[in-house]
């Protein structure tokens, strides 16, 4: 059972994360007989992982079945073809008795409101961000949430879904245009991963890729898994081979979160000989730049109208990963080689590390949860919020 988190003991976080997660199952039918779905991949994930959090706080076997029915909700409404589609059934064209046994394998949808553009409309940016498809770092996002409930929930069905969903995402998102070209990635794919839909590849798309399936493939390992059965190398070694380093820095706070937490996992994932433990310096002092930047700006200072608390919320997520990183390297767990270097990266970001509460405690105010920004993106807000305020269902292995 987990006793201490950042900022003080878990207990008295638990009323208001628990008051929080079932808000939130009940406004999206998650809670209630006869209630409608309304998924969303990324919300979700952090609600899986959260109410996880909770499971391991606790022991209260409620939330862990929580998670699990958060599951099987998903994969029934977003593994599934829209209802204003005209096509049917699963995403991955299973049968309806086959479908179920394997809900990942074709991917699965965003949640988003509006249908996904068809092949011969025009593109309309504004407009695309409100259509369906596939995001690459939403399927990562699940990804990782399967792995979390196989491990909380001892089940290795959750980490077959994971590893089928990581190769329908290489399949779906990783294309080399003819036999000798270079590798490319896009960052927003159709519902049934047939074409793209906005073909520039996300900046930190392959990292994240590149870490999640490594932790996958651990995963799968240290349950007995043979190579040939998780069969993720190749994927592995095309994500690795698409990071540019170089395009990974951002001002965005999700994206400065992103980046924490990125370098947080790389500390904990076994060495494979391949060299990317020599970036974990690097990720936190791009982290360390954009923070200093965010709080430069005065970014944090605005009116919450201003504001959009899942980005920041990201950003806290990150800084707890960031404290929790520092920690690691003060038991001195890591390899020589980078500890130095790491350990300058962390002194310039440590000034910054209590903003993670700084932003909970803002979010937190009834009357900064009043204004539009927040209401108009309650679900995520909340879930993200509850998160950083319980992050270790999502940031610890």
């Amino acid at each position: 059972m987990v006793t201490i988190l950042e900022g003080g003991t878990v207990q008295p976080r638990l009323p208001a994360v628990r008051s929080i997660l079932h808000g939130f199952a009940q406004r999206t039918g998650l809670e209630g007989e006869g209630a409608a779905q309304r998924r969303y991949l990324w919300t979700d994930a952090f609600a899986v992982c959260t109410f996880l959090a909770l499971y391991r706080a606790t022991g209260e076997a409620g939330e862990l079945e929580s998670a699990l029915r958060l599951i099987d909700a998903v994969h029934g409404t977003l593994g599934r073809h829209r209802p204003d589609d005209v096509r049917h059934g699963w995403i991955s064209g299973l049968g309806e008795v086959e479908g179920p046994a394997h809900p990942t394998r074709g991917g699965l949808r965003i949640g988003k409101p509006l249908p996904e553009r068809s092949p011969l409309a025009p593109f309309d940016e504004r407009r695309e961000w409100e259509r369906d498809g596939q995001y690459f770092h939403y399927l990562t996002k699940w990804m990782h949430a399967l792995r979390c409930a196989a491990r909380d929930a001892d089940d290795p069905r959750y980490l077959a879904w994971a590893i089928e969903l990581a190769r329908a995402a290489h399949t779906g998102f990783v294309t080399r245009p003819s036999r000798d070209g270079p590798l490319r990635m896009v960052w927003k794919a159709s519902i049934d991963l047939s074409r793209p839909l906005v073909p520039v590849q996300g900046a930190q798309d392959p990292l994240d890729g590149l870490l999640t399936l490594r932790e996958l493939r651990d995963a799968a390992l240290a349950r007995g898994w043979r190579q040939e059965e998780v069969a993720l190398d190749g994927a592995i070694a095309d994500l690795r081979a698409l990071c540019q380093p170089a395009a990974w820095g951002t001002i965005d706070p999700l994206g400065v979160g992103g980046l924490l937490h990125d370098a947080y996992r790389l500390a904990q994932l076994d060495d494979d000989g391949q060299g990317d433990l020599a970036w974990l310096p690097l990720l936190v002092e791009l982290g360390s730049a954009g923070v200093t930047a965010i709080a430069q700006a005065g970014l944090l200072r605005r009116p919450a109208e201003e504001r959009l608390a899942f980005r920041e919320l990201g950003l806290s997520i990150g800084l707890h990963a960031a404290r929790r990183l520092a920690q690691r390297v003060e038991r001195g767990t890591l390899p020589e080689a980078v500890t130095g270097p790491l350990e300058r990266a962390l002194a310039l970001l440590r000034p910054f590390v209590p903003l993670a509460e700084s932003i909970e405690a803002f979010w937190s105010q009834p009357q900064n949860q009043e204004v539009t920004t927040w209401r108009e993106h309650l679900d995520i807000d909340a879930v993200m919020l509850a998160t950083s305020r319980l992050p270790a269902g999502f940031l610890e292995p």
